[in-house]
């Protein structure tokens, strides 16, 4: 495949930021298509360790070209944040490496105090991250919203900022007694963010169309996961964009003809942060055994994931919505030491067995799993550099995996280091 997405298959978490630093070594750009900073990737390379928000994994490579595309929402004073932070590590993040969109929403200082006081306010609370994400989008759908060429035009900007402050600070005020927002200090302080991510800036869809067509390789990489979009997630414990691989064609500004191929990413088990349902989640020892071993905080939100039995069901419904070619499991390792795994291979939903994720929160609270039980292995599988050197109860999961899914394992991954990763088939191999 010269041009593939490599997404989440859950509900976010799963190791993108691992495989897509993996994958980037052969391809020449990298593209972020969604989201914004309240995504969070950790990325080890020999004994260093990066933790990502914003910028695509490639950066880690001298090499490749990152494109922020118009499907972002971009908060300034956390992209400079970290490519300080990137900067201080070795990282080089110069306008040839980091490219931005220039139809991209900026996040702006309201959006943050919107986010939190609408959270403040729910009676079932989403679990934002509260970064702003939500209120961006808002703005971007009732055509209000700040691009990124408004941003880096003084008077334009100067103009819209007005009128979002004006708006903004009446329901500020009016309806949540805060303190109004000040116009001078947030045009200061954002035109000077204009000045220093001009030299970023482009058409970048025009450039990335070019690219393909003179034979360049692309990988799209998602943030958060399937089960957090917009339309086919857990709504409304959802992000605000379209995680699946759609949106790769209106997050980037590319026709879906020219994305090849989309490489779904899952852990051997399910976790989620926030609220939502969750129908595998054990709130047992064996759970807490899971969270503990596997390292289950949130890197953007610092809070303890949720933790459950791999649900097939959901994979069966991300290999559906986003056409997925190939699989990537992940932590393997993680369930090594189980006497006995569950997966979940339905749901039994009003006298039936199910194979697909309702739409109702409703029905779905009233899914019952229905599970098959594999013999555990053992932590041999941690030490493991090809398939053959796994654990023959862990093989048979896989197995399981691909046959409920009808997509292929090509990646397995034992450990956080580029150098613990299995490659099963080279992505493309079957296309």
């Amino acid at each position: 495949m010269s041009t593939f997405v490599v997404l989440g298959a859950q509900w976010g978490d799963e190791g993108k930021g691992k495989m897509t630093d993996f994958l980037a070594e052969k391809v020449d750009l990298v593209v972020r298509f969604q989201g914004g900073n309240n995504a969070g990737h950790t990325v080890e390379v020999g004994e260093s360790q990066y933790k990502l928000h914003l910028i695509p994994s490639g950066i880690l490579y001298d090499d490749k070209i990152n494109i922020l595309g118009n499907g972002v929402v971009i908060d300034p004073e956390a992209l400079f944040k970290e490519i300080d932070y990137l900067e201080k590590l070795g990282i080089r993040v110069t306008p040839d490496k980091l490219l931005i969109s220039d139809r991209a929403h900026v996040i702006m200082p309201y959006h943050r105090s919107m986010d939190r006081l609408n959270e403040k306010s729910r009676t079932n609370t989403i679990g934002t991250t509260g970064k702003g994400i939500g209120p961006s989008y808002t703005d971007k759908a009732a055509r209000s919203g700040i691009r990124i060429c408004d941003l880096i035009d003084p008077a334009i900007f100067k103009k819209k900022l007005k009128e979002n402050i004006k708006e903004k600070n009446e329901l500020l005020v009016n309806v949540y007694k805060e303190e109004p927002l000040d116009f001078d200090e947030i045009f200061k302080n954002y035109s000077n963010y204009a000045e220093k991510i001009t030299p970023f800036v482009q058409e970048t869809s025009v450039k990335l169309y070019d690219e393909i067509k003179a034979g360049k390789k692309v990988l799209f990489e998602g943030a958060q996961g399937m089960l957090l979009d917009i339309d086919y997630g857990t709504y409304p414990f959802v992000t605000s964009s379209n995680t699946i691989a759609g949106g790769v064609c209106t997050g980037t500004g590319i026709g879906p003809t020219m994305v090849n191929g989309a490489v779904g990413v899952a852990k051997a088990y399910t976790t989620r942060v926030g609220e939502g349902p969750f129908p595998t989640e054990l709130t047992d020892a064996t759970g807490e055994w899971i969270r503990e071993k596997g390292g289950e905080v949130g890197v953007t939100t610092g809070r303890p994931r949720r933790c459950g039995w791999i649900d097939l069901v959901i994979l069966k419904t991300a290999a559906r919505v986003s056409g997925l070619t190939n699989l990537v499991v992940t932590k393997i390792d993680t369930l090594a030491g189980l006497d006995k795994i569950k997966v979940c291979v339905g749901y039994r939903f009003k006298d039936k067995v199910i194979d697909y994720f309702p739409a109702s929160l409703e029905d779905l609270a009233k899914c019952e799993p229905v599970y098959e039980e594999f013999d555990g292995w053992g932590e041999e599988a941690a030490t493991a550099k090809t398939y053959e050197e796994l654990p023959e109860n862990a093989k048979l999961y896989l197995k399981r995996i691909e046959e409920f899914t009808g997509v292929e394992v090509s990646i397995v991954s034992v450990g956080p280091k580029r150098s613990q990763t299995i490659v099963v088939h080279e992505i493309g191999e079957s296309e």
